[in-house]
């Protein structure tokens, strides 16, 4: 007897239910089959392949439901998806765009619509989009959160933290709420939340996630306190929380750094490697909580530059052409990376350069500021021999600690752990040194603590070495009104200050052990 389309469908979502995808994908295959003609099925065709991280059978099957069905918004939602995930971003920026006009039925449409256009840097529009869901849903707790979250990346400091407050009321239990409102500004005596994420943090059913994102916040108020001692207490513990629930071994990150600098050694720089012509990239490269989103706003601020964020497209481009050339092997990740000396790099710098495209060719320069990026800085170099690479130094002690202090979403699994932090970080030195040595004069090295003592004159000579006329712009970046993303997306929009300067030394018995590791590995602790 065969199902009927709805039948089939259920068996789908049931599916889906149980986490039995493969089984769902299977399902939502014969029900497109059997019932070409039922919208729905198309429907969730679509959502399963973008599950599955299929983008292109996912497009192909939402405009399969889309002409069956062309006034669904939701499906006009899952279209914007896929050509987001396919990076076919003019034509997603035009769709957002003539949605965020259209109107929706239902809160989580709209907040729907918010999370894409903040993917694609309309962060004006998407709280448009939150305010929309508000209106229909105003105690829908996450729908204030989505709204500060986008009001912070465009400097709204204020209004983002009246809408954490809003979205705590509703859930007093909103650890990432709170972590966040901690950080929007300086805590002072009469004016802090230490009270309320104690009680929070002392409920029994506290998650380890809500645990580690209270301590954080509670570290980050007593720090702005000056109560040191405590503030590194909650710290540590959060840290070590944040730790016990991730897998992760600093040796793999080690070896993979010395066999990049195995592998892209003297020799290799002496090869006649043709590289793509384009002069257009600036990237930005360093630890996090190094100066990099600083730098990035003075050079950004500047009329001929665009600031195009932290972005993956070079390694994205990198590992693509590696997989062509390994075929069906499947190195290791040593492996890979000797792999990577094989690449066609004219080829590489300009599919690097297209990939970033319609966000990047509106202005002469474009920079990206993808921290991580000082592992590729020899294939950046190979690839695009006129590209600018400009490497941001601090202190190494404050360096490690401003890293170990933030709480990071997914990246950084080193951060957590002092002993870790301290060989990441000797490793990453290793690696740097490297680079100096077999391509010497190509990185501009810039230290944050020049930077902040002398910002004009540090500014007018990272302008210069970049190839452009100076701009008094670049001096005044925290009246750009530009949106940022970054950790540092709060910090930006302030005047440069030197408060962070030596800030670790407030914590010096604590970080003993780190300053341990590093004088070992040949560091001087100043």
């Amino acid at each position: 007897m065969q199902h009927s389309s709805r039948d089939l469908l259920n068996t789908a979502i049931s599916l889906i239910k149980k986490r039995d995808y493969q089984g769902a994908y299977d399902a939502s295959g014969a029900l497109v089959t059997h019932y070409p003609d039922f919208a729905p099925g198309w429907g969730l065709r679509c959502e399963l392949n973008l599950d599955l991280r299929r983008p292109e059978q996912a497009l192909q099957a939402i405009q399969r439901a889309l002409q069956l069905s062309p006034d669904n918004k939701q499906w006009h939602l899952l279209h914007l998806r896929c050509l987001l995930e396919i990076g076919r971003l003019v034509e997603a920026k035009s769709l957002a765009l003539d949605l965020s006009q259209s109107g929706f039925d239902s809160h989580q449409q709209a907040a729907g619509l918010g999370a894409l256009l903040t993917q694609l840097d309309l962060h004006r529009e998407a709280i448009e989009q939150y305010n929309h869901a508000i209106a229909m849903a105003p105690v829908v707790a996450s729908n204030h959160y989505n709204l500060a979250t986008a009001q912070r990346f465009v400097g709204d400091t204020d209004e983002a933290i009246e809408s954490l407050n809003r979205a705590i009321a509703l859930n007093p239990k909103d650890h990432e709420a709170m972590g966040l409102r901690s950080t929007l500004r300086k805590q002072g005596p009469a004016s802090n939340h230490i009270d309320e994420l104690k009680h929070t943090l002392g409920n029994t059913d506290c998650s380890p996630a809500a645990r580690t994102s209270l301590c954080y916040a509670l570290a980050k108020e007593l720090d702005d306190l000056e109560d040191y001692e405590q503030a590194f207490q909650y710290l540590s513990k959060g840290a070590s929380t944040r730790r016990e629930h991730i897998q992760y071994d600093v040796k793999t990150d080690e070896d993979i750094m010395a066999q990049i600098a195995k592998s892209f050694d003297a020799n290799f720089f002496q090869r006649a490697i043709d590289g793509s012509n384009n002069d257009e990239a600036i990237f930005i490269i360093g630890l996090p909580r190094t100066g990099t989103t600083l730098v990035e706003r003075v050079l950004g601020s500047h009329s001929h530059v665009h600031a195009a964020g932290e972005l993956n497209n070079f390694t994205s481009e990198m590992m693509r052409q590696v997989r062509t050339l390994c075929g069906n092997q499947k190195p290791s990740r040593l492996g890979l990376v000797e792999k990577t000396r094989e690449l066609n790099f004219k080829n590489l710098g300009e599919a690097y350069i297209n990939s970033t495209r319609p966000l990047t060719g509106h202005t002469p320069r474009f920079i990206d500021k993808l921290p991580f990026n000082f592992l590729y800085a020899g294939l950046i170099h190979t690839a695009m021999p006129k590209a600018k690479i400009i490497s941001l130094r601090r202190n190494p002690m404050d360096s490690c600690f401003s890293i170990y202090k933030q709480l990071f979403r997914d990246a950084y699994p080193f951060s957590y752990d002092l002993n870790d932090m301290g060989r990441y970080y000797l490793a990453y030195r290793r690696l740097m040194e490297h680079w100096k040595q077999v391509m010497p004069g190509v990185i501009y090295e810039l230290n944050y603590e020049d930077v902040v003592a002398d910002l004009e004159g540090q500014a007018q000579k990272l302008v210069a070495f970049c190839g452009l006329n100076w701009e008094d712009n670049c001096v005044r970046f925290h009246e750009n009104k530009a949106a940022s993303t970054t950790a540092s997306a709060s910090q930006v929009r302030q005047p440069v200050y030197s408060s962070s300067v030596a800030k670790w030394a407030h914590y010096r018995t604590h970080l003993e052990p780190l300053a341990e590791v590093l004088r070992a590995g040949g560091v001087v602790i100043e």
